[in-house]
């Protein structure tokens, strides 16, 4: 059957689109004092707290999934905090939770208008969005890493090292059986096609304080994301690869079993 040619697809420089949300704003302080509550509510949040305190004194999961939303919402330094202070053992969320993490570090803001670039068929297709996080889940994989962990590193360190397309060429040939050997043959085409140079790439993320995933990535604490092929915005991009997605939420799919395995006695969120 005919299919799209994702060299054809068109982005637009990230800096043109109006963004109806800015982190600057919107982001909580969890050192704000709490809202008054009382009765049913305050009962269940203590319990939570007990329960949470409890799971990470006997060394088991505390596990909190989040949607966009959360992102959106500006909640992430809530949960970062959280982070920081040893609460939680695991992350997850989806595709787009990890787009708003990464646009809003990046530029400070996010969230496009779909009424306004759905009609002039331009929704999504960003430049930025989806080169770095597609080029960053392409080399993490490449690497036997996960997609949280890969993008987390991304912004973390404010930029990726890709390796030299000889080196990759010649693990290839060497052990052309190893568990990595076909995410490697998959980076070195992405560096041939694009005519993307060996070494050291520097993205800066100035507003990364505001990053779930770079603080997980900061406190070693697993972010495992869940994506599905086709949905999510990076799709419009021509660096776009459903094998690297595919193998890094493997890996992250692998992870979050292994959390879940110590849930025994632990606690599980799931903040929509």
């Amino acid at each position: 059957f005919d299919r799209l040619d994702s060299a054809r697809i068109k982005t637009l420089p990230l800096a043109e689109r109006h963004n109806l949300l800015d982190i600057r704003e919107l982001a909580v302080d969890p050192k704000r004092p709490v809202p008054a509550m009382s009765g049913e509510l305050k009962g269940r949040i203590d319990r939570l707290g007990e329960r949470i305190l409890a799971a990470r004194e006997n060394r088991v999961s505390v596990m909190l999934a989040y949607g966009a939303h959360l992102v959106k919402n500006g909640c992430a330094p809530v949960v970062n905090a959280l982070v920081e202070a040893g609460y939680v053992s695991h992350l997850a969320t989806q595709g787009a939770g990890v787009i708003h993490d990464w646009e809003f570090a990046y530029q400070g803001a996010s969230g496009e208008s779909v009424r306004e670039n759905t009609p002039v068929g331009r929704f999504g297709s960003w430049e930025e969005t989806g080169r770095w996080i597609n080029l960053a889940v392409i080399a993490g994989a490449a690497e036997g890493l996960g997609f949280g962990e890969a993008v987390g590193r991304l912004i973390a360190e404010d930029g990726m090292t890709l390796p030299d397309v000889n080196t990759l060429r010649r693990q290839i040939l060497d052990d052309p059986a190893a568990p990595l050997t076909a995410a490697r043959a998959d980076l070195l085409r992405t560096l041939e096609r694009f005519n993307l140079p060996s070494g050291r790439l520097d993205v800066a993320h100035p507003f990364k304080q505001y990053s779930i995933l770079a603080a997980a990535y900061k406190h070693g604490i697993p972010v495992t994301v869940h994506p599905g092929i086709g949905y999510d915005i990076i799709v419009n991009h021509p660096f776009y690869h459903g094998a690297a997605i595919g193998r890094t939420a493997q890996t992250d799919a692998q992870i979050f079993a292994q959390q879940v395995d110590a849930l025994d006695g632990g606690v599980y969120m799931s903040v929509g």
